[in-house]
């Protein structure tokens, strides 16, 4: 029996299925997003350099890099669905483990945080792509506008989690390791109902000798990295950019969080765009339109509403951005065992390129003292990244 009528054979497990996937993506940022508010006041509790700063955001991207060429190799052995929960129980402790007030739990809790999203994030294009091979754009959309939304709520809740609930930073950050627990709770359901169904598709063992020969692998690859770039360094240092404007951190915090929410309807509907182009040039080109916009516009400054309107220009290009690029690992594969191994090189380069991001932009600050050059940095990425997307959107497969 194939695999799609296997599924509408089975109701209940298709949506738990659908939840386990929509319960992981509400797991995939949170744990990132809620500390770009906070970062200062954990800079100060504990006494790092800007710089070290930035390292508690270019630590999980380390992680994804390092984790995601084994991620694929994992599932062989133990099952994709396994290996998904598996990734969960990473998150889960290394979100405790960071909640200690001490630099080494600090550092290893959050790199354990990048290991267990990196399995989830590596896994889930391969497995949309078996269990849905007739809805990737949908599919993708859903998934990744339900990550993007939780990564939002989760960078404006810190703060009043923080002060207004008197938790702390570290409570306010321990605080979602209960969204994980649920997520690993509804997996765990799930692979019980399928002990008896048939033996889960195996991916690929990881080839990076066959897609380092393919320029359009890379081209996906440099614009995974590079989009992740601008998200994470945005994530980690908006905040501190709004307060050098003279907006409070409280306000700043929200600000950050709109920015993501914002971002939700570009998220959702450039995957299903993509799916209707022979080609997807025409929206990379858009999203290079808002991403100079915006990173310009955040250069130059303004009054508080025009902050906002260059925020909101920065959501749409990177709500699209990470969508798209998602969608790019599905639709450049030839199928479900590609996908997995082109997720594999695109996460493992990319967040290795992108986990410089947060640090070095700190670096930059430290060195000079002001904005000015680390934003200018970004703003050359965003024009690195529209070229490396013309590339990804070609109608063609690795």
């Amino acid at each position: 029996m194939n695999t799609k009528s296997r599924y509408a054979a089975k109701p209940a497990g298709r949506f738990l299925l659908i939840a386990g996937i929509i319960l992981i993506a509400f797991n995939l940022r949170p744990a990132i997003t809620s500390v770009g508010p906070l970062l200062g006041r954990i800079r100060d509790d504990i006494g790092l350099a800007n710089w070290g700063a930035g390292m508690i955001t270019s630590l999980p991207l380390l992680a994804f890099a390092a984790m995601s060429p084994i991620a694929p190799r994992l599932s062989n052995r133990i099952g994709s669905g396994r290996a998904l929960r598996l990734g969960l129980l990473l998150l889960i402790i290394g979100i405790i483990s960071r909640s200690i007030a001490y630099t080494p739990t600090l550092y290893i809790g959050t790199s354990l945080v990048g290991l267990g999203i990196a399995v989830c994030n590596v896994l889930l294009p391969g497995l949309i792509k078996e269990k849905f091979p007739e809805k990737v754009g949908l599919m993708t959309s859903v998934y990744s506008t339900c990550m993007a939304s939780f990564a939002a709520l989760a960078s404006g809740l810190s703060i009043p989690l923080a002060d207004s609930l008197q938790l702390g930073w570290q409570l306010s950050l321990v605080s979602w390791v209960v969204l994980a627990f649920i997520g690993i709770g509804v997996w765990s359901i799930y692979l019980h109902t399928q002990k008896n169904e048939q033996p889960e598709q195996q991916y690929f063992e990881p080839s990076a000798a066959h897609l380092t020969k393919s320029p359009l692998a890379w081209q996906v690859t440099l614009f995974m990295g590079m989009q992740s770039f601008l998200f994470y360094v945005t994530i980690s240092w908006l905040p501190e950019i709004l307060h050098n404007y003279g907006l409070t951190i409280g306000t700043a915090g929200w600000l950050l969080s709109y920015m993501q929410f914002i971002s939700l309807p570009a998220t959702f509907v450039a995957p299903i765009l993509a799916d209707k182009f022979k080609n997807q040039q025409g929206i990379i080109l858009l999203i290079g339109f808002f991403a100079v916009l915006g990173y310009g516009g955040l250069l130059a400054g303004g009054s508080f509403w025009l902050l906002i309107v260059w925020i909101t220009f920065i959501g749409f290009a990177l709500g699209a951005s990470i969508s798209l690029a998602l969608a790019f690992l599905s639709m450049r594969a030839v199928n479900a065992k590609q996908a997995a191994e082109l997720s594999g090189m695109a996460q493992s380069f990319g967040y290795l390129l992108a986990a410089a991001g947060p640090f070095f932009i700190g670096l930059l600050v430290d060195a000079t003292g002001r904005w000015n050059l680390p934003i200018s940095t970004i703003l050359a990425v965003s024009v690195f990244m529209v070229i490396a997307g013309l590339g990804a959107a070609r109608n063609k497969l690795v």
